[in-house]
């Protein structure tokens, strides 16, 4: 009998899932497919085949994949080759406490062509797996005190833990997804909101670091968070203003700065009589490509500008830096804007920071078997914005970064404790 199994059923969205199938005829050739349905009912599906080996099993931590997809041993690939049927869909979890995705997986016992990837006959076998966004006993707090736009994630359990605060890009609202998954991993985290969400508009003037400034007091104030600094993970606008906090406020001490640039792009960054105005664009750069998504990381002076009035001046920072770059962002060159970057910290003689480069990657880093998201659309920007990143390369950063985003916090935001003579 045909059996298909996938170890956990039911975990968090950032940890592995062994699929294996059993009891197939020795050396056949079967289809994999996943799919699922997000919030908004648009399906995502991916598709590999596999051969059987000589007592009818396919185990894939083991054997590759002949072909769909995407090639080779990838034991997560049906998850991070999710694709829409939407163009520009981004498979985003809006609400990350009460429902986890659920992905179905099905065999099939014949090789299905590229040209069919949806198949309407019933499955030789199935199995379904929860993905879930946070792990259990994980408190959700929304945060509406002063300014504060935000939600808090507070693991369970005594004893206090560090604290993050989580900031995603100029696309606006309030995204959970990432600080649940950092509150189930054993930090208190803010989603911190900082354009297009309730009351704050969709372009701000200007960037207000008071309003920042008041997110992390906040942080600071929570009995459960472990002091005296805390940390920050950041994209894209997010990693702009990251970079800025991190400079200017002391409360920040850990930084992970994700395809940002290293000056303000659109608008001034205020704090108190501190005005720091943006670096001028060049928009005729911008350029389309033949499926028409726009790519705008030509847009800024690729050369180094560290001496010039609209760099940070990074140097002030006296926490540290994790910057994490993928090379085929076709939205910001973090390439060129992390090196300029360390380069003006290495001539001030600092020494606090560390780069993640990864080829092939693109702008949309996110947890580990987040399908890639190639191109979206950004409120009051642009309806086709252009990511970039290829599906493989793209995936194994995330799984890399992702692990090296939480020793990071840990190693700067948990005190050593010495022995004692």
């Amino acid at each position: 009998m045909v059996q298909l199994t996938a170890t956990p059923t039911s975990t968090l969205v950032d940890e592995p899932v062994h699929i294996r199938a059993t009891g197939l005829a020795p050396f056949r050739l079967v289809s994999l497919h996943a799919s699922l349905q997000d919030e908004k009912g648009t399906f995502f599906h991916s598709w590999a085949y596999y051969r059987a080996n000589e007592v009818g099993e396919v185990d894939l931590d083991h054997d590759p994949a002949l072909g769909g997809d995407y090639t080779g041993v990838h034991p997560m690939g049906l998850f991070w080759s999710l694709k829409p049927e939407i163009f520009l869909a981004r498979l985003c979890k809006r609400d990350v406490m009460n429902s986890p995705f659920k992905v179905q997986i099905k065999l099939y016992d014949k090789r299905l062509l590229p040209i069919q990837p949806k198949v309407t006959s019933a499955p030789t076998a199935s199995v379904t797996v929860e993905r879930w966004y946070v792990a259990s006993g994980v408190t959700r707090i929304q945060v509406r005190e002063g300014r504060i736009r935000a939600s808090l994630f507070v693991p369970p359990g005594n004893g206090q833990l560090p604290g993050v605060i989580d900031m995603f890009g100029g696309s606006g609202g309030l995204l959970e997804s990432r600080a649940s998954l950092l509150a189930s991993h054993g930090f208190v985290c803010l989603a911190l909101a900082h354009c297009g969400f309730e009351d704050l508009p969709i372009q701000p003037e200007k960037i207000d670091l008071e309003y920042f400034e008041e997110a992390a007091n906040f942080l600071l104030k929570h009995p459960k968070v472990l002091g005296p600094g805390i940390g920050l993970v950041s994209v894209c606008r997010g990693a702009e203003i990251g970079l800025s906090m991190a400079i200017y406020l002391k409360q920040v001490v850990a930084s992970v700065l994700i395809n940002g640039p290293n000056f303000p792009i659109s608008v001034p960054h205020v704090y108190h009589d501190l005005i720091l105005k943006p670096r001028s664009s060049s928009i005729e750069l911008i350029r389309s490509n033949s499926y028409g998504l726009v790519d705008f990381y030509r847009v800024f002076d690729e050369s180094n500008h560290e001496e010039s009035h609209s760099a940070f001046p990074i140097e002030k920072a006296k926490g540290h830096f994790l910057f994490i770059v993928g090379e085929a962002d076709k939205n910001i060159n973090g390439k060129v804007f992390a090196k300029n970057a360390i380069e003006q910290l290495k001539r001030h003689g600092k020494n606090n920071w560390t780069l993640l480069s990864y080829p092939g990657a693109g702008h949309m880093i996110e947890p580990p078997y987040t399908p890639l998201c190639i191109a979206s659309a950004v409120r009051g920007v642009c309806s086709t914005i252009h990511w970039g990143g290829e599906v493989v390369p793209h995936a194994a950063a995330q799984e890399h970064s992702w692990k090296e985003i939480q020793n990071f916090l840990r190693k700067h935001l948990t005190p050593v404790v010495t022995g004692q003579i």
